[in-house]
C-alpha cells in the first residue's frame, strides 16, 4: 500500500479547554530549533540550532546543540551542549567531554545524546515555580563513549555515561553503565546472548548499542522519600534503557543501582501486570 501525498498539515486539534496552552519547541532538519504556539504559528526560528533534544529556559534562552558528529564515526553524537538567548548569542557551551579523531579532523566533543538537565528543577527546563539556572549551576548530561568490557562482550561496545559539569565546564561526577553490569539483573541465558550479539551497527566503524539509555533525570523531591526510603534521595537519578528494557535508579553518592525494574517482567505478579 503506497503511502497518502494529501494530509492535513499544521494543528489539526486543538480544544483549549482541555489543553495545557503554551509553547512547543521542535528540532527540525535542515532549519534547526523552531518555537510554535498552540495554533501552530512560527513564534522563533533559532536557525542551526538543532539539539537531540532542544529544551526552553527562562528569558527566552534555549539549550541544544549548534553540531552532530558525522554517522560516519559515531551514533547520535552531538558536537556540543549549548546554550543560547533569545537573540541565538551563546551563554554557554561545553565540549570537552572526549578528543575525537574522525578522519583527519581531531577535536573535542560532547557526545551528549538524548537528554540533560540543567539545575535548578529535575527536569532542566522551564517549569513554572521551579526556577532552572540560565546563569549558572550545574549540567547533568547523558553521553556516549567507546570501549571494550569482556564481561559483556568482546565486540567494541557504544555505552552511556552520565557526567556533571559546572558552569565552568569541569567535570565533577561520572557514571558509566558498564561499571554495573553485574546490578543490571541480566539472567546467565540473556548475558550468553548479550554476548554473542550486543545489538551490533554499522555506525562509527561497528558498534554495539548494548544499553540505548534514551532519558534521564534528577529525582526531585517524592513522597517515597519523605516517607523514609533512602532509594529514592532526591539527588539520586533515575534512567530507562530502551534496548535492555530496564528503568534504575542509581545513588548520586555510591553509584550504586538501588532500584530497579526489568530486564525481566515474569520475576512477579506485579511485574507481569506492567508486563
Amino acid at each position: 500500500m503506497s503511502s497518502p501525498n494529501v494530509f492535513p498539515t499544521g494543528t489539526t486539534i486543538y480544544q483549549p479547554e482541555k489543553a495545557y496552552n503554551g509553547y512547543t519547541v521542535l528540532s527540525i532538519s535542515g532549519i534547526g530549533a523552531v518555537l510554535i504556539d498552540m495554533n501552530g504559528n512560527v513564534v522563533k526560528t533559532w536557525e542551526g540550532f538543532q539539539g537531540f533534544l532542544n529544551k526552553l529556559l527562562p528569558d527566552g534562552q534555549i539549550l541544544g546543540s549548534l553540531g552532530r558528529r558525522d554517522f560516519e564515526y559515531g551514533y547520535q553524537d552531538m558536537a556540543d551542549l549549548t546554550q543560547v538567548d533569545w537573540e541565538g548569542n551563546i551563554v554557554w557551551s561545553f565540549n570537552k567531554k572526549e578528543f575525537c579523531h574522525d578522519g583527519d579532523k581531531k577535536y573535542w566533543l560532547t557526545r551528549q545524546h538524548h537528554d540533560y538537565q540543567r539545575e535548578g528543577n529535575p527536569v532542566g527546563y522551564y517549569v513554572p515555580n521551579m526556577d532552572c539556572q540560565t546563569n549558572g549551576g550545574k549540567t547533568l548530561i547523558l553521553c556516549h563513549e567507546d570501549l571494550y568490557n569482556k564481561k559483556i562482550s568482546d565486540k567494541r561496545l557504544l555505552d552511556d555515561c552520565i557526567i556533571e559539569v559546572d558552569w565552568k565546564g569541569n567535570i565533577l561526577w561520572q557514571w558509566s553503565v558498564n561499571e554495573h553490569f553485574n546490578e543490571l539483573g541480566f539472567s546467565e541465558q540473556a548475558k550468553a546472548i548479550l554476548f554473542r550479539n550486543p545489538n551490533y551497527h554499522v555506525n562509527g566503524g561497528g558498534q554495539c548499542d548494548w544499553m540505548h539509555i534514551n532519558s534521564m533525570s534528577i529525582l526531585g523531591s517524592n513522597k517515597w522519600y519523605d516517607a523514609g526510603d533512602e532509594r529514592f534521595h532526591p539527588d539520586n537519578i533515575i534512567w530507562d534503557a530502551r534496548e535492555s528494557n530496564i528503568t534504575a535508579i542509581i545513588s548520586k553518592v555510591t553509584g550504586e543501582i538501588v532500584w530497579r525494574i526489568g530486564p525481566d517482567f515474569t520475576e512477579s505478579k506485579v511485574l507481569k501486570r506492567i508486563g
